[in-house]
């Protein structure tokens, strides 16, 4: 794996559609073996909390996972366990006023500046 197979997911919104599908993308390249940070800021951050009924639209999940579809909180556990690195920017954690003490368990408070290092030269992705 070179620097360039790196994949690094934005996540600004705060609808559940673009946070389940960040999600989906981060865990799909972390099962192909890529090396994946999702960073959450704004409105975005409600999908790194533990209780992300926050989101926009949250109520999707539930017909989602009665078609068949993983759910929120089952692509999270994936990401997890494939070892994608889940960032909460700082910025955005206040702007949201979000206590980071709220923030599922694994995921790391950090600024743009790391989000951008660690992305090194490898692709982005905007949701």
């Amino acid at each position: 794996m070179t620097a360039d197979d790196r994949l690094s997911v934005l996540l600004l919104s705060g609808t559940h559609d673009r946070a389940h599908y960040a999600f989906v993308v981060a865990a799909g390249a972390a099962a192909l073996g890529r090396r994946v940070q999702l960073f959450a800021s704004n409105a975005g951050c409600h999908a790194l909390l533990d209780d992300w009924s926050g989101l926009e639209g949250a109520a999707r999940d539930a017909v989602l996972r009665a078609r068949g579809v993983g759910g929120l909180a089952e692509l999270r556990d994936a990401c997890v366990e494939l070892g994608v690195t889940l960032l909460a920017c700082e910025a955005g954690l206040r702007a949201e006023a979000i206590d980071p003490a709220g923030l599922m368990q694994g995921v790391a408070v950090a600024g743009v500046a790391r989000f951008l290092d660690d992305a090194g030269h490898g692709q982005i992705i905007s949701l």
